[in-house]
């Protein structure tokens, strides 16, 4: 019954007329940054964070949800029309559902898409409301010990698990920690890493590092590309599947949606990895797996449903614990704390109405999302023919504006330029900035969380070995670094 009274108060939040408004709005966002190439849901919520300052907590953080699930759907569209993802976990829907295309079966791969888009999104949802009440409520016998070693094993795992070189994953780590810690020592009030500049005082801010690092660097390195786009331009009719495809499609949906829940509520993992995960095992499940990269309808469906059910569930660690999944949860992480709300256990408590809220305007952003996805395919093929030098100068323009309009210091447009220098640079030595976000956003936390266990623990490094959940987590953490590092001594041992 707590659960069903604590919807009814969901369902009325998110059916105010501002926050169905801006749920609308974010959800339209993120379908339209999920069909253009180039510009996800990092770029867009990073330059709209500054706007949020001014709008009510729940308002915003729906809006900024609403992207962030909603640009999942948009992807499908470009994947199978374009052969080019608008969105990372769109990437493995462009191999059959692009040939699908081909052969004339446009409507059906971009139905099925959307079907399993709504599935995985409610089942999604459905996790949060049951899960989210469970872990806030154990979250609360952590202390400082429990949430010292949670971020640490948070961040190694976003380290690992991110893709590419684990070395570089934990050199973003560390860049991020001390990026993170420039300004004034909270306890000693002594100012560090500032070099003198004045700026700094108060530390980089939060936008100048998501703006600069997510979207001028992701424009740069966008506009260095050269990749052939050839825009579906058959007539797209029979958006209806027949029950065959339904048929082949209900399994793969609900494996997807298992799969795509697990890896949601994983740190550094995201809907990426849980789609190609998924497509590997219907591969491997399949009868015929030679069908798979010829149109195969199950190629669709099953990572669709995977990098939705895992953007929903994203949120779960996010909510319950303070903790981000991903970059993306990072900035949302952001901007509940810019909107002077401490994220963790402790939200269901003082706000209700925001997570309660939150939970219920994804079911509704859900079902806007198939409402504006099909009827607007035709607009949505209009935009891919844009030229992307309409749209790069504006996004710039619209960077250098939210971000003065933070604290109107011009020296945080200069700043922002600097961070997108190093993003660039980073793009280019291959190192993922995801890891680097999540140590930006965990590194205050958890110089807090280590100072206040070692104080209370009289100086002794042994109260993270000593309480059994801490202890679970150092021990997860040394697990997670020892299975990426045995291969490569394995074969160095093998070698000598």
């Amino acid at each position: 019954m707590d659960i069903l009274s604590n919807l009814a108060l969901g369902f009325g939040v998110a059916f105010s007329p501002e926050n169905l408004a801006y749920c609308f709005i974010g959800v339209l966002l993120g379908t339209l940054v999920g069909v253009l190439p180039g510009v996800g849901p990092l770029v867009t919520i990073a330059m709209l964070l500054p706007i949020t300052f001014n709008l009510p907590a729940v308002a915003a953080i729906t809006m900024l949800a609403g992207i962030y699930y909603g640009s999942q759907y948009g992807g499908s569209t470009t994947s199978i029309l374009v052969n080019l993802p608008g969105e990372t976990a769109s990437a493995v829907t462009c191999i059959d559902g692009y040939q699908m295309a081909r052969q004339g079966r446009a409507g059906p791969a971009l139905a099925i898409a959307a079907i399993a888009s709504l599935f995985a999104g409610c089942v999604g949802v459905l996790l949060i409301a049951l899960a989210g009440p469970a872990i806030a409520e154990w979250a609360l016998q952590f202390g400082a010990a429990e949430y010292t070693a949670l971020m640490l094993m948070a961040l190694v795992a976003s380290a690992v698990i991110s893709g590419g070189d684990v070395l570089k994953g934990l050199a973003m780590v560390v860049l991020g920690l001390m990026i993170g810690i420039v300004g004034v020592d909270v306890n000693s009030g002594m100012q560090r890493y500032t070099f003198g500049v004045p700026e700094l005082v108060d530390g980089i801010g939060f936008t100048v590092i998501a703006v600069g690092l997510f979207a001028v660097a992701e424009i740069v390195v966008n506009l260095e590309r050269k990749d052939p786009r050839e825009v579906y331009t058959g007539k797209i009719t029979n958006l209806m599947p027949t029950r065959g495809d339904l048929k082949d499609s209900a399994w793969p949906i609900v494996r997807g949606t298992a799969v795509g829940s697990f890896f949601g509520v994983l740190p550094g993992t995201g809907p990426a990895l849980s789609s190609f995960a998924t497509y590997l095992l219907e591969k491997k499940l399949a009868r015929d797996p030679a069908r798979f990269g010829r149109g195969a309808i199950e190629g669709v469906a099953a990572p669709e449903a995977a990098n939705n059910a895992a953007a929903q569930t994203n949120f779960i660690p996010m909510l319950t614990l303070g903790l981000p999944a991903s970059a993306t949860m990072a900035l949302l992480l952001a901007a509940m704390t810019m909107q002077g709300i401490e994220p963790g256990p402790q939200v269901m408590l003082t706000r209700p109405e925001l997570f309660w809220g939150l939970i219920a305007s994804m079911w509704i952003g859900n079902l806007m999302l198939v409402i504006l996805n099909l009827p607007l395919i035709g607009l949505w093929v209009s935009l891919l023919r844009a030229p992307y030098r309409w749209l790069f100068p504006s996004i710039i323009m619209f960077c250098c504006i939210g971000n003065f309009s933070v604290s109107n210091n011009p020296g945080d447009v200069y700043l922002c330029a600097a961070v997108g220098v190093l993003g660039y640079v980073l793009a280019k030595l291959e190192c993922e900035p995801a890891p680097l976000i999540l140590g930006y956003v965990l590194g205050p936390l958890l110089e807090e969380n280590l100072r206040r266990a070692l104080l209370l623990s009289r100086g002794d490094p042994t109260v993270f070995f000593t309480r059994p959940i801490s202890l679970t987590f150092m021990i997860a953490t040394l697990f997670v670094l020892a299975v990426v590092i045995a291969p490569g001594l394995r074969k160095k041992a093998d070698n000598a």
